[in-house]
């Protein structure tokens, strides 16, 4: 028995964090935030700038694991305080049915979504922020898209592993005809 007390309850060690994607399926939540106007219509998308492991820059959207015994809520505003900044007020919505569950496989082709380190399935959330954003923690940047825009072959070839579908089916869910 280890005279260690665990300081961080639902986080893995990068070497079992490893072995469980090697085994199972991964529980994430991922978002994609938008502005509204008086009227309830996106009005623009917010999709994060970041830099790869192998160096490459791509447009991502608010994405991250749920820990061990943590709500879906509670995860759902941690990423979005992590990757946004802690007052970039989001309304998560008062019903946590996703508009989508995404699938992503290590094999290319099953799905749209690809993750080359694991089985991992997403419950995807649209989300209302209405405060200041600043990403944090390893973003380099937040662009603030117009639904056009954010659906142009330019920024969706900027998204890798079937955030580009992801997106795009985000806006046909709240009415955006693009």
């Amino acid at each position: 028995m280890s005279d260690m007390t665990e300081t961080t309850p639902g986080w893995l060690s990068s070497d079992d964090l490893e072995l469980a994607r090697a085994r199972m399926p991964i529980l994430y939540v991922e978002a994609v935030p938008v502005r509204v106007d008086d009227s309830g219509e996106v009005t623009s998308v917010g999709l994060l700038l970041r830099i790869g492991p192998d160096g490459t820059v791509s447009r991502t959207l608010v994405s991250g694991r749920v820990l061990h015994h943590e709500r879906v809520r509670d995860a759902l505003l941690r990423h979005l305080e992590k990757d946004l900044g802690p007052v970039a007020l989001p309304r998560i919505p008062a019903s946590l049915q996703p508009f989508t569950v995404a699938e992503y496989f290590p094999t290319l082709g099953v799905t749209p979504y690809h993750d080359p380190r694991q089985h991992a399935v997403s419950l995807a959330y649209v989300v209302p922020v209405t405060g200041d954003c600043r990403p944090r923690q390893d973003a380099l940047d937040l662009v603030w898209f117009s639904p056009q825009e954010a659906v142009s072959e330019a920024v969706q070839s900027e998204m890798p592993g079937g955030h580009g579908v992801l997106l795009r089916q985000a806006l046909a869910h709240v009415g955006c005809s693009v």
